[in-house]
């Protein structure tokens, strides 16, 4: 451990600041996996299938970027302002500008062949290099700003308050900004707009991720592992792939986010296809971050009492049972199909709360294991799990859509398609969340009592 006789303690600007970093990163992603698919399929005309193609595509260069991330990072040597820190100053331009160029209405005029090229590069530019030269640093950041279970705690809920804030912005302001009706009463897209709030978004991005490096500091340090006399690098990833807890956690994160992602995707055409309704569209994401808030003040403590993984897999079966009753509903009522999934978010939002506290405890529970800290190679693993879990929402929900007759070549859809579209986004995600909660029961072993065991090794052993 580094000396910490001249650091600042730990304290409300590291939260805060961890909170813009999750704030910056949602701008582009919030965006990407809310629209992306929209701007895709609505405004360049291109199909389903290739635009689920493309997500999958980009999962399989993300086994290599991801890991090699996660490397660099653990064996490159710590400068003046930390291990993970600069990676934040130096790559929040690239990312932002890479975002903004994967919506360019202009092309919408262009040929098939240059529309399907342009998307393949732009989004793996963005989300295969630029984000997750980003996101892996500053995944990995949380383990090293405090070795407290309690300050972990709370990274990870201002993060999820981050991701809340962004949210307001994204999901609530968005619709209402792309969508339009036309004479008809119908809502339909207004491509134009995209590139205007894209741009928008990558400058609030920058300024958040600068935000989160100048309000942080990184105080648990251990040297890189180049000068740990460590295993190689393929002996390193079988040590973290054969973690009973990472392979816990990855299983939940792979199934919450098939669940969050592609309702959150298909929830665009259930509101504008089912309910033609962009106003509810808005309210829906207004009431869903609403829990975050709520639960914010209360996610410390009740972990401290229960535990993190106890009240996750809990709030993951509320969730779960909520989107069920929705899809044997079938509602017609906007107000309904909102209330119901209030209820759902207040349960698996809780888990996304402490999720990232969750990577932390693995981090400790593999330098346990192994004696050697992994921190950026830990999250990497995870990370890609969650493109993994992305691209499969993604994938599956577009080749869902397309499975029950959805045409990318006309505004308004039949009224059967529209039907068959509210099951595809409740039924699956509720079966979805389920499974989040029986892995971290029968999979992820760090109960409380474990990770305070962890934790009070690792303080002896450490010094």
């Amino acid at each position: 451990m580094k000396n910490e006789k001249a650091i600042r303690p730990f304290g409300l600007r590291d939260k805060v600041g961890y909170m813009f970093g999750d704030f910056g990163n949602d701008f582009t992603f919030l965006f990407a996996s809310t629209f992306l698919m929209v701007f895709y399929t609505k405004v360049l005309g291109i199909s389903m299938g290739l635009v689920g193609t493309l997500f999958l595509v980009a999962r399989c260069i993300d086994a290599f970027t991801d890991v090699a991330m996660g490397q660099i990072v653990d064996r490159v040597k710590a400068g003046k302002d930390g291990r993970f820190r600069p990676w934040i100053r130096r790559m929040c331009g690239p990312v932002a500008i890479a975002s903004f160029l994967m919506y360019q209405s202009a092309l919408a005029n262009a040929s098939m062949t240059i529309k399907v090229i342009y998307m393949f590069v732009t989004y793996i530019l963005w989300g295969s290099v630029f984000y997750t030269s980003i996101n892996i640093p500053y995944g990995s950041m949380a383990s090293v700003l405090s070795s407290e279970s309690d300050d972990r705690a709370a990274l990870s809920t201002f993060r999820s308050v981050g991701a809340a804030l962004a949210s307001l912005i994204v999901c609530v302001g968005g619709p209402l900004l792309v969508y339009t009706t036309d004479e008809a009463g119908n809502q339909i897209v207004h491509g134009g707009r995209f590139t205007l709030i894209a741009g928008v978004f990558s400058a609030c991005a920058i300024v958040c991720y600068l935000l989160c490096y100048y309000m942080t500091t990184e105080r648990v340090q251990k040297e890189p592992i180049v000068n740990q006399q460590a295993p190689s690098i393929g002996k390193s990833l079988q040590a973290v792939l054969t973690s009973r807890s990472l392979i816990g956690i990855v299983a939940a994160a792979i199934f919450l986010l098939l669940g969050s992602l592609m309702s959150q995707s298909v929830n665009q055409y259930v509101f504008i296809d089912y309910f033609n309704d962009k106003a509810g569209l808005s309210m829906l994401s207004l009431f869903g971050i609403l829990p975050s808030f709520i639960l914010a003040p209360f996610v410390v403590p009740l972990t401290r009492r229960f535990g993190k993984r106890e009240l996750g897999a809990l709030g993951c079966f509320i969730g779960g049972a909520a989107c069920i009753v929705l899809y044997f509903l079938h509602t017609h009522s906007v107000a309904v199909f909102i209330g119901v999934s209030v209820i759902a978010y207040m349960g698996f939002g809780f888990f996304n709360m402490v999720i990232w506290a969750l990577i932390t405890d693995v981090i400790d529970d593999q330098e346990v294991r192994t004696g050697h800290r992994e921190d950026g190679t830990v999250y990497a693993v995870y990370s890609f799990a969650r493109k993994i879990g992305q691209a499969l929402a993604g994938g599956l929900g577009a080749w869902a859509l397309g499975f029950v007759g959805y045409d990318s070549t006309v505004q308004i859809q039949t009224a059967e398609v529209a039907d068959k579209i509210y099951s595809v986004a409740t039924m699956f995600p509720g079966l979805l969340y389920i499974a989040v909660g029986v892995c971290l029961v029968t999979i992820y072993p760090l109960s409380k009592k474990k990770v305070d065991e962890n934790i009070a090794l690792l303080k002896k052993r450490n010094g």
